[in-house]
């Protein structure tokens, strides 16, 4: 008969009697497995309970994970030692390095009315509108106390500077310049005084005078206006009156130019002429003397009324002439006249010159080369 058969008797059996417990599942299971791991009391399972712990803490306490807008700032017992980008990263447990996290990515704004006196004596009130965000993590948190604060007072500070050094004037309407230059001002302070705060954006929206003295400065306005009126219609009639002078200057200058050459070219050519009038006179004196008689009773007959008479009547005709120097010839008109008296012709009487019949000139006076001669 088996030992632990029913009914019968096992004191006699020398092997020890096991209970068999039932095998459990789950939390139960691992419950047992850890009492299992580190006994079930005493100091021996005190001391493996705290060494799982630290080693919890040191696990925990090591590993950072830094997101994608921030910046770690690790600091090795108090001083700065490097500076560690987005992503997970392991680190030596505190108190020999702790991590300080920064926003570098976040854009921050400052906007504030400052009172300010322009360069000739006027006070505006300028809007400042400033957005900026960390650059320098290391600079942010050690360069200097108050970063954010420095800000404020160096945008100030360039506002002021720059209009300052401008007129109302500028202040007033043309500020994009203004803009450029506080911008860059106010970005080479913030490196000076080593914020780690870098400027995106810098705008100055409106500048207006104080309540107080809004009355008398938009009288001072008007009266700029209507100087700069005056002074654009006198400009504009410059412009107009100036051209035309030089115009007519120019033009009274070409006609003087004209006029002298016409009359050094006339001068020329009548002496051209007398030159040759004086040699073909001492070639043939006497012919030439006659041609030269005919051509000026030519020009003094074309040149004066003329008689004509025809179909028992007399008829005037006489050539006019207008202001412009244009001949005008009127009608014929019938005006009674006198019958012209002829007169006889004259023939010399000079034995030495008895074969020329007179021409009603008289001679010529002999010059000094001829009397010589």
């Amino acid at each position: 008969m088996a030992w632990n058969t029913p009914g019968s008797d096992n004191s006699g059996d020398n092997r020890p009697s096991r209970q068999r417990k039932p095998q459990g599942r789950g939390l139960d299971a691992l419950i047992d497995s850890a009492r299992g791991l580190f006994g079930g009391g005493g100091a021996g399972g005190i001391l493996r309970w705290v060494g799982v712990l630290v080693a919890l803490w040191l696990a925990f306490n090591c590993f950072v994970l830094v997101t994608e807008q921030e910046r770690g700032v690790v600091l090795r017992f108090g001083t700065f030692s490097r500076v560690l980008q987005p992503g997970p990263h392991f680190k030596l447990p505190w108190p020999v390095e702790s991590v300080q996290k920064v926003n570098a990515t976040q854009s921050k704004a400052y906007s504030e009315n400052v009172p300010v006196l322009t360069r000739d004596g006027n006070m505006v009130n300028v809007e400042i509108n400033v957005q900026y965000r960390i650059e320098s993590p290391r600079q942010y948190l050690f360069g200097s106390r108050a970063p954010e604060e420095v800000l404020k007072q160096a945008a100030q500070s360039a506002v002021r500077e720059q209009i300052g050094r401008s007129d109302l004037d500028t202040v007033l309407g043309a500020r994009s310049v203004l803009t450029t230059q506080v911008r860059q001002r106010l970005q080479s302070s913030l490196k000076d005084y080593e914020t780690g705060l870098t400027v995106t954006e810098l705008n100055l929206p409106n500048a207006r005078p104080p309540d107080e003295v809004k009355d008398a400065f938009d009288e001072a306005q008007r009266a700029n206006a209507d100087k700069s009126t005056a002074i654009n219609e006198a400009q504009a009639y410059a412009k107009k009156i100036v051209p035309e002078a030089r115009g007519d200057a120019q033009r009274i200058r070409t006609t003087a130019e004209g006029y002298k050459t016409s009359i050094v070219a006339r001068a020329q050519g009548d002496a051209a002429r007398f030159s040759l009038l004086v040699e073909q006179y001492k070639g043939a004196p006497e012919v030439t003397r006659k041609r030269l008689w005919l051509d000026a009773v030519q020009e003094v007959l074309s040149n004066n009324r003329k008689i004509v008479g025809g179909d028992s009547r007399q008829i005037l005709q006489i050539p006019l002439t207008d202001r412009g120097g244009v001949q005008v010839t009127p009608g014929p008109v019938s005006v009674p006249l006198a019958q012209p008296e002829l007169l006889p012709s004259v023939t010399a009487t000079d034995s030495s010159r008895s074969s020329i019949p007179y021409s009603g000139r008289p001679e010529r006076p002999k010059t000094r080369d001829e009397v010589m001669r």
